[in-house]
């Protein structure tokens, strides 16, 4: 059975990715798809603090089951952290989306201070 963790933004899948771009079920891996709807407009750095994260907080529970409820746990502290990147402007929105739903709040707009 595949466990997997699935937020507006944050796919956990305990599987590795085989050769013809299929999911293997696995125990020992964890793969991680990071905005598959391109909400956000990225940059290198700020997707390599995602990844960090990530591997911050699956070190942090290693040695506990791997279960949906700590695969969902995770994907929820990455969901969240994602958030504080766009409020601290570090990412933002993709206004070419397919779809714009402001789903972590409204855009930041610059006020003109007169």
């Amino acid at each position: 059975m595949l466990l997997k963790s699935t937020t507006r933004h944050i796919r956990i899948f305990a599987a590795e990715i085989d050769r013809d771009g299929e999911l293997v079920p696995s125990n020992q891996v964890l793969t991680l798809d990071v905005d598959p709807d391109n909400e956000f407009n990225w940059n290198e750095d700020a997707l390599q603090k995602i990844y960090r994260k990530f591997d911050e907080l699956v070190e942090a529970s290693s040695g506990v089951d791997l279960t949906d409820y700590n695969l969902r746990r995770i994907g929820s502290d990455l969901e969240h952290y994602l958030r504080s990147l766009l409020q601290k402007g570090e990412i933002s929105y993709n206004l070419s989306a397919r779809v714009t739903n402001y789903s972590m709040g409204l855009p930041q707009l610059a006020v003109d201070q007169k």
